[in-house]
């Protein structure tokens, strides 16, 4: 019994004894990364500029597969989850204390109609690399609530990929199959995919113009909750 009390007490004291840490502020390129949304722990972008289609070993598009880094900066609450977290599985917590936000790294897949997280990397206020993972498990995009911060936050960037799609095949660093030159860009994959809580065939049209709308007023209305961003 006086092994468990210990036990508690170290465990009490581990949680109570934080980093001193606040959100830090983050200068975020605009011309890099488009801001999404924000929540009560953290604004959401994606990195227009690196996002690209993964290219096969014989030098061509694979147009099923899209990669898309990611960018989440966090506010007090969440940068104190995730310190008490890595202390709890002994992990270290050197550079944690200008601890910022993390980059998930997305991996599409249109074939299967699936998104993996398939690196996380946590982030100083620099934005440089403090540690990094690879735990995520391939999901169901027509499984994602449109209502959910992921669901709009892929729904988003999937958008923005469609009307984009030139430009996305242009700079990645690979050249179209004979075939796949051939194709009209609405009949690419990712056009052909069911987004995130995407409506019945019959709602789609009044869908379309009411997401143009919502997505236009998300990029140039943002909301800090706590999180000091600025973008240069």
């Amino acid at each position: 019994m006086k092994k468990i009390f210990i036990g508690l007490l170290t465990a009490a004291v581990i949680f109570s004894t934080p980093l001193d840490v606040s959100a830090k502020e983050v200068e975020v390129p605009e011309d890099i990364y488009t801001w999404v949304q924000s929540t009560s722990r953290g604004n959401y972008f994606f990195n227009t500029e690196q996002m690209n289609y993964r290219v096969k070993s014989d030098g061509t598009i694979d147009l099923y597969t899209l990669n898309v880094p990611t960018l989440c900066t966090y506010d007090d609450i969440q940068i104190q989850d995730v310190i008490q977290k890595r202390r709890w599985k002994n992990q270290s917590l050197e550079g944690y204390d200008i601890l910022a936000g993390r980059a998930d790294y997305l991996t599409f897949d249109f074939k299967n109609g699936t998104v993996q997280v398939t690196r996380r990397v946590d982030l100083d206020d620099t934005l440089t690399e403090l540690d990094s993972d690879i735990t995520g498990e391939p999901v169901k995009l027509a499984d994602i609530p449109r209502t959910s911060v992921i669901g709009r936050f892929y729904r988003t960037i999937l958008i923005w990929a469609r009307f984009n799609g030139e430009d996305l095949i242009a700079r990645s660093t690979g050249k179209l199959s004979a075939a796949d030159a051939k194709l009209n860009s609405k009949d690419y994959p990712i056009n052909k995919i069911t987004l995130p809580g995407d409506l019945p065939q019959e709602e789609l049209d009044e869908d379309k113009d009411s997401t143009g709308k919502s997505d236009e007023n998300r990029n140039t209305h943002r909301r800090r909750n706590g999180v000091t961003t600025r973008t240069k």
